[in-house]
């Protein structure tokens, strides 16, 4: 009996240009494609909402020529349609118009804490970083004991010490949210410091500051834009927090908190709506700059947009 003699299919053929390897770019045959990303919806959408937010801000106190700071006791608590938009408060006041303003003080004061605490994190972060040795053990230990208390209870007692008012609330948010941003700018400057152009300036005779002045520094300047925008969310829950415990600004300023600790009556007499706008307007913009800071940051870092996108 003849003996079978058993043949191995062709080979496929490689593709020409592939270099033996499948192209990542392309999807494998008979494998599912997944779901398609659509890249320009999630910052489009925050960007979209932060503008309508800003623009509803700034712009409706000035275009209803009304003071959000104006009683009128006989409209009080009127519901959304006869006292507006929005309806009026316990003591009349026009909701539309306070919970603008209260919108534009709380984004305000945000973003000043922002910027403020980045700048104090970038130094105290770069320093570190450049000095090493038992300096950056000091200064990690410091960082260490603020993130070992919560941010609320120590933003109370700081608040507490200054007697209240808008520079308290500044001071104790921007005391309180450096550290995380000292550690992203420490870390930073740490892997830089290892590599071959830093080297290179050192051996032509660059000194300490000039590294520092034109390839660190320069570095870390998208890091903590990055941090400024990821840090406007927490900024403004903690100014909203030390408002409505009554330790932030005065309480004829409108803000969200104020307007929060100013709701929990009307809600006790049936009112809703003086808790649902103010609070609404709080979400939607905590919600639209965070969607912002996530899509500046898989800009920013595109190994990790890469990896999210397998």
């Amino acid at each position: 009996m003849a003996e079978r003699t058993l043949h191995a299919p062709p080979a496929a053929p490689v593709p020409a240009g592939d270099g033996g390897w499948i192209s990542a770019a392309r999807p494998r045959a008979g494998m599912p494609r997944g779901p398609r990303r659509p890249g320009w919806t999630r910052p489009a959408l925050g960007i979209t909402l932060l503008v309508l937010l800003v623009s509803y801000a700034l712009l409706t106190p000035w275009l209803a020529g009304l003071d959000e700071r104006l009683t009128d006791h006989g409209r009080a608590l009127l519901a959304p349609g006869a006292g507006g938009w929005f309806g009026t408060d316990s003591a009349g006041r026009d909701l539309f118009v306070r919970t603008a303003a209260g919108l534009r003080v709380s984004l305000l004061v945000a973003a000043v804490c922002a910027v403020v605490s980045t700048v104090i994190g970038t130094l105290v972060g770069a320093f570190s970083g450049i000095a090493g040795g038992w300096v950056d053990q000091l200064v990690m230990r410091l960082i260490d004991t603020v993130n070992s208390v919560p941010h609320l209870l120590l933003g109370i007692v700081i608040v507490a010490l200054y007697g209240g008012g808008l520079t308290a609330v500044i001071v104790a948010i921007a005391l309180t949210h450096w550290s995380s941003v000292a550690r992203i700018v420490r870390a930073e400057v740490l892997s830089l410091r290892d590599r071959e152009f830093i080297d290179a300036a050192v051996a032509g005779g660059a000194s300490r500051w000039r590294v520092t002045r034109r390839h660190l520094l320069p570095a870390v300047v998208p890091q903590a834009a990055l941090a400024t925008v990821l840090m406007l969310p927490h900024a403004v829950w903690h100014e909203t927090a030390l408002s409505f415990l009554g330790l932030g600004l005065p309480p004829h300023t409108a803000s969200l908190g104020i307007l929060l600790d100013e709701a929990r009556e009307a809600v006790m007499l049936g009112a809703w709506w003086p808790l649902v706008f103010p609070s609404a307007a709080l979400v939607i913009a905590t919600l639209a700059v965070a969607t912002c800071g996530a899509a500046l940051r898989d800009r920013l870092v595109p190994r990790r947009r890469t990896e999210l996108s397998l």
